[in-house]
């Protein structure tokens, strides 16, 4: 079908994180169409001055094959000449049925079989091994038996797709990333039948900061890239980021191109690191395989990358530059105070709590000397507003909860907490990269704000 460039647009499915919003902040003012799609009329890039229309879409938490046949539905139109994966689910769909899509919209994201080896942790180990890229030591549940070290327990697959857990995957959660101290093995049979799956255990890096390697690739080679290491989390021990500077590392870069290059890897790609402190080097966590919830900031540092992925679907010539600002730092807003509400309220075992003031004092400095943020910007404040609102709406909803549970209602006080989303993160789906918040996390980008 010939479509007109003055018409041309962009799907790109509305979250609770800001990636969505930076896609049209990105997209819009170069004349591009931009389109929201979500089962939530409350996301945040929904109000934004650059989004042009909002259609409604199907949860894929509750039911992937509806929700990409909404997508598939949505390729058909002459205006949309591609989509844009902002969640696991979405570039779940989009490689599952690539060849669908490819007959109406450009596919810049990676094969199934690609994928695959990203999204089932232990091809993506396997693979990092093959291209000689570190990582912590790490076997399914049923194969670990060294429990006197500090470990954590996380998912093998990062979606709940039929592909990955079978007939199971319709009732089944992967969960999140659960840590594990010294002399504590957890009840496997439990984690199996709650997964759906055998979860994996890694040994735990003892560093809360977190490193990404950005990428976008074109059929095996990398046609732009970005670093960012995560200065503070949304809790004093680590979590999604909640302040982050970017920095040009070349060790970093050569373990994030040799993955990539290993997996001929075509699309986007966020790979995390830890920097282990007993040897410096730096050990795989995961590879996201869509745009990131940051990705604000990466734009804000000149690594345009939703302009960047357009380009590569549309055929122009990438005009990425060379570089970027290194040395920028930028800030989600809410993470901020989740962080300062974390220093003072919760206690992390093997993990010294701040002090108080000082972590205010480094908040504001931080704050003064970088003002930057992902949601509130002076010519699109509606989002900020909006995800606000959504925060407050999720307080409510949790302290209405907890009083109609009674005086029978406990915090948890076991030895092996969850490390799950942030308790005040909005209800709708928001990207996994973010997930986790306790004392080890997998993923330094979530949130929103």
């Amino acid at each position: 079908m010939q479509r007109h460039r003055e018409d041309a647009g962009v799907l790109v499915p509305g979250i609770a994180a800001p990636s969505t919003v930076a896609c049209l902040r990105s997209l819009r003012p170069r004349g591009v169409r931009t389109v929201v799609g979500s089962e939530s009329r409350s996301t945040p890039a929904a109000t934004s001055a650059y989004r042009d229309e909002f259609v409604g879409l199907p949860d894929p938490e509750s039911g992937l094959t509806a929700y990409g046949d909404a997508l598939r539905s949505l390729a058909e139109r002459a205006d949309i000449e591609t989509i844009v994966p902002v969640r696991e689910e979405d570039v779940y769909v989009l490689a599952n049925r690539r060849d669908e899509f490819a007959t109406d919209v450009a596919t810049p994201w990676p094969t199934f079989e690609t994928l695959r080896r990203v999204q089932d942790r232990v091809e993506l180990f396997a693979a990092a091994d093959a291209a000689g890229v570190a990582a912590p030591e790490t076997a399914l549940l049923d194969e670990w038996d060294d429990w006197d070290r500090e470990t954590i327990v996380k998912p093998r697959y990062t979606v709940a797709a039929p592909a990955y857990l079978g007939s199971s995957a319709a009732h089944a959660t992967v969960g999140s990333t659960e840590y594990q101290p010294p002399r504590t093995e957890p009840d496997r049979e439990a984690e199996i039948a709650t997964r759906g799956h055998v979860p994996l255990v890694q040994e735990r890096i003892p560093d809360s900061r977190e490193y990404g390697f950005f990428a976008l690739y074109d059929r095996g080679d990398p046609v732009a890239t970005f670093q960012h290491c995560q200065r503070r989390g949304w809790k004093y021990c680590g979590g999604p980021s909640a302040y982050r500077e970017s920095v040009h590392i070349p060790e970093l870069e050569d373990a994030g191109r040799a993955l990539l290059d290993e997996l001929e890897w075509h699309g986007l790609a966020m790979v995390e690191f830890l920097r282990d402190p007993a040897d410096g080097e730096f050990k795989l966590m995961e590879v996201n395989p869509r745009f990131w919830s940051s990705l604000p900031f990466s734009v804000r540092a000149g690594a345009d990358f939703p302009y960047y992925y357009w380009q590569l679907a549309t055929g122009e010539p990438i005009t990425s530059e060379s570089t970027y600002e290194v040395g920028m730092g930028g800030h989600l807003l809410r993470g901020e105070l989740s962080y300062l509400h974390s220093v003072a309220t919760e206690e992390y075992p093997l993990v010294e709590r701040p002090a108080l003031g000082a972590a205010v004092r480094e908040v504001a400095t931080s704050l003064v000397a970088h003002p930057r943020f992902d949601y509130a910007v002076a010519d699109d404040p509606v989002p900020f507003v909006q995800d606000g609102v959504n925060l407050v709406r999720t307080w409510l909803g949790d302290r209405s909860a907890t009083a109609e549970a009674g005086d029978d209602a406990t915090e948890p006080t076991g030895s092996t907490p969850t490390i799950d989303r942030p308790a005040t993160e909005p209800t709708e789906p928001a990207q996994t990269d973010g997930g986790p918040t306790g004392p080890q996390s997998d993923s330094s980008d979530g949130g929103t704000r």
